[in-house]
């Protein structure tokens, strides 16, 4: 089976096509999401971000995490469920392309509602998006330069 998933994908990239891969497995071949990835694996979460979606996810980079004060990170790896909280405030059910992002107030997959904007760019909590639209099979992907945290 391996060895058909390799001969397939080189058949694609002959042709001029890409597979894209699902939201976890882009995160992990882009290499800016070290922090992020190790995060959704701690807290239980791979698989609701490789299933069907489709999820946009606001994406902070390992630069973005180092921002967060050491205390508050140690906190959320002790406690499961509100790792789990910031890190579903970061996603949004459907695949919103930053085109189509209308400024207000959006639930996030968490259920808190996050705020939008978009004067000067995208922003979500003011957290600038600074990569936009990374399709993946099961969403999107918008790069944002710091953590947002949802009420805890």
């Amino acid at each position: 089976m391996k060895r058909f998933a390799l001969v397939f994908a080189g058949l694609m990239a002959f042709a001029g096509l890409s597979a894209a891969a699902d939201i976890v497995d882009t995160a992990v071949a882009a290499g800016s999401f070290k922090t992020l990835v190790k995060l959704v694996g701690d807290a239980g979460l791979v698989d609701t971000l490789k299933g069907a979606g489709p999820f946009t996810v606001f994406a902070p980079t390992d630069e973005a995490f180092a921002k967060v004060p050491a205390a508050t990170l140690e906190m959320l790896g002790k406690d499961k469920e509100k790792l789990k909280k910031v890190l579903l405030y970061h996603v949004v059910s459907g695949k919103v392309m930053a085109k189509d992002v209308k400024a207000g107030k959006v639930k996030t997959v968490n259920g808190q509602s996050a705020s939008l904007a978009t004067a000067g760019g995208v922003t979500i909590d003011k957290s600038k998006v600074v990569k936009a639209d990374i399709e993946t099979s099961n969403g999107v992907i918008h790069v944002i330069d710091s953590v947002i945290l949802p009420k805890l």
